[in-house]
């Protein structure tokens, strides 16, 4: 088996950090309706270096809103097929007078490349993409079947994903996806993912009188809505900080010891967390670690709350209406839809006297996913860490929500191994993200060593 990539990716890495630097210049902000255009300049930036990566089948498919960048490389019929996932969008940047230099103006300081994006997700897929132009220009070709799936609405939830999927299962199918959008546990602690949490989101809608009252006149006999939501909300978890929504954790997959093993293995400090987020204590459901809580167990989280009078000063009165906005992070085998309706089937029993309650399910659904720690891809990523790093890999999990990755599992039947180099201090979504170069080295070559580990 060849390894000319190596000296192909020393000699050219200078040009592929610049190229990067060309994709971080566009500003391709999904969630920003005026940057359409960038979003789009974007994919046909991609578009053009997967050709020239030597990619054979190279289009854009369109969705409702952005398109996905989608190539094809077929090799050998006895060969694997993976399909790489990325996206092309970014976050908006603000606040803008918070960065130290343009956020769209790529810079490089002490080993990083400063702008947004460079993490999350440009600098990691991109990466790929090098990777495979390497393996193109020595060998001739990547010695598995290949596809490209990049994505332009990750930073807006992927709305458009699940209907191009099910509408592409055969121009899509393959053995497993290796997502390009992740990380590491630290700069010198390889890890894989195992798993991440799905997503509920409601709003919570409170209604007393018919209009607000005169808190002088009416305060002393009118429900508050203000106070009757405090009153219910603080029904959703019980002294333990246990969700006593009831029906909850019915479909909850319990952690086994194994599992536990896995999460205790993983280093944590929590003195040094409770700086790093600036509290005094922690706070969570009884019975579990910090890292159990946040990785493998579902939350129920109040993300905002308003109602009556919001100016400055002083003005009497009894608010009629108050609302709530809920998301809850979801673990297997829990179903987004069913924890909604019942949200809605508590806040009904428990609603306060004199009010009414409406519960609106909101965007953000996505459903958990996991992947078994004996799947073949899992595995050999694995051993290519532990010889790149020469230490034993890390098996963690994310609090987060990962869309795409159930998705892929349910639609196509493949599961998503998560082989990606952002660290938690790049800053993704805030000022001043960036990404160490050395990394972005590391993950050209870790690309490699994957692509032909598969082969073999």
């Amino acid at each position: 088996m060849s390894f000319e990539w190596r000296a192909y990716l020393r000699e050219n890495y200078d040009s592929h950090v610049e190229e990067l630097k060309e994709y971080l210049r566009i500003p391709s902000i999904s969630a920003l309706p005026d940057h359409n255009a960038d979003v789009r300049a974007a994919a046909d930036w991609v578009a053009s270096k997967l050709k020239d990566a030597g990619f054979p089948e190279v289009e854009l498919i369109p969705t409702d809103r952005n398109p996905i960048v989608f190539a094809h490389w077929h090799v050998d019929d006895n060969q694997p097929t993976v399909m790489i996932y990325g996206h092309y969008d970014v976050q908006p940047p603000d606040p803008l007078e918070l960065w130290e230099t343009p956020p769209f103006e790529p810079t490089e300081r002490d080993g990083r490349l400063y702008a947004r994006g460079a993490s999350d997700d440009k600098g990691n897929s991109y990466a790929t993409v090098k990777a495979i132009e390497a393996l193109y220009k020595t060998d001739g070709q990547p010695p598995v079947n290949v596809k490209i799936f990049f994505e332009g609405e990750e930073e807006i939830g992927s709305p458009s994903m699940g209907p191009v999927i099910q509408q592409h299962k055969d121009k899509l199918s393959c053995d497993f996806v290796i997502s390009a959008d992740g990380g590491m546990h630290a700069a010198d602690q390889p890890s894989v993912t195992i798993s991440s949490k799905g997503l509920g989101a409601c709003q919570v809608n409170l209604k007393t009188a018919a209009t607000d009252l005169h808190s002088g006149v009416h305060g002393a006999n009118v429900p508050n809505a203000v106070q009757s939501l405090i009153e219910l909300a603080a029904t959703f978890h019980d002294e333990n900080h246990k969700i006593a929504i009831h029906g909850f954790y019915d479909h909850v997959v319990d952690l086994t010891d194994g599992d536990k093993a896995d999460i205790a293995a993983v280093p944590y400090n929590e003195d040094a967390y409770k700086e790093m987020v600036g509290v005094s204590e922690l706070k969570g459901e009884a019975g579990y670690t910090p890292n159990e809580r946040a990785w493998a167990r579902p939350t129920l989280d109040m993300n905002g709350v308003w109602g009556g009078f919001q100016g400055e000063g002083v003005k009497t009165v009894t608010p009629n209406e108050a609302h709530l906005k809920i998301t809850c992070r979801l673990v297997p085998d829990q179903n987004p839809e069913e924890i909604v309706k019942l949200i809605d089937a508590h806040c009904q029993k428990h609603c306060p006297p004199g009010a009414t309650v409406t519960v609106e399910p909101t965007q953000g659904k996505a459903f958990p996913f996991s992947i078994s720690r004996e799947h073949p891809g899992l595995k050999t990523a694995m051993e290519v860490l532990e010889d790149m790093y020469d230490k034993d890999v890390l098996v963690t999990r994310v609090g987060g929500t990962v869309p795409v990755a159930e998705l892929f599992q349910r639609e196509l039947g493949s599961d998503m191994v998560f082989f990606s180099w952002g660290l938690p201090e790049n800053g993704m979504h805030a000022p001043n993200e960036s990404y160490r170069l050395v990394d972005f080295q590391k993950m050209r070559e870790g690309y490699c060593r994957y692509l032909q580990a598969l082969a073999r």
